[in-house]
């Protein structure tokens, strides 16, 4: 028994020294292809007509980040186009295309194993496009706002990992229609996401 103790405990270590080493050094990049999927709120704002409704979407996402110093990286978002469907009081005025391109500073905590978390704030710009509705002319404003990120790496091997994460995301929209000010629609989404990474 106690012969298997010392045996025991130099496999561990043996396991632990084989784990893919998580530390990112000043220098070095990462580029990410993933799906993300983005959850307005629930109480999206109140126009003229009554409570608006934006719904979710998923779309693929491409992250590319650049290591400013060990463990600190300048991450930049994009995606394609997202859709989503509005409606009032559960009656649907039309839809919106949106891009939200965010660009975060973000810190990978160095745990040396292959298990790899990391937390990140910054900046989301949000531009509307190909809005529809039968009602008419409908405009929403692009919008800026703060955005905060955090997720977890799972490391392969010195090169590859599974990423899952989370935002929130601060946008908030003039909505118009015919020219007329109908309020401000308060998306302000929860976007979660997978993707794989490569590091060079």
């Amino acid at each position: 028994m106690h012969t298997m103790i010392p045996a025991a405990v130099a496999a561990s270590l043996a396991l632990l020294a084989a784990a893919p080493a998580a530390a990112q050094s000043a220098g070095e990049m990462t580029f990410g292809l993933g799906l993300g999927s983005v959850m307005p709120k629930s109480d999206n704002g109140t126009l003229t007509a009554g409570d608006l409704e934006v719904g979710n979407e998923i779309q693929p996402t491409i992250t590319f980040e650049y290591f400013i110093r060990d463990n600190l990286g300048i991450e930049i978002l994009a995606a394609t186009p997202f859709k989503h469907d509005l409606k009032v009081d559960g009656s649907g005025i039309g839809s919106i295309k949106h891009l939200p391109p965010t660009v975060t500073l973000q810190y990978h905590f160095p745990t040396g194993g292959a298990f790899a978390p990391f937390i990140g704030a910054g900046v989301t710009y949000v531009t509307f496009f190909e809005e529809s509705s039968p009602l008419g002319d409908l405009k929403l404003d692009d919008s800026w706002g703060l955005s905060v990120h955090a997720g977890f790496d799972y490391w392969l091997n010195d090169r590859n990992a599974i990423r899952a994460d989370v935002r929130w995301m601060d946008i908030d929209s003039d909505v118009t229609l015919d020219g007329g000010d109908l309020g401000t629609a308060e998306i302000d989404p929860v976007v979660v996401g997978v993707s794989y990474i490569w590091k060079f």
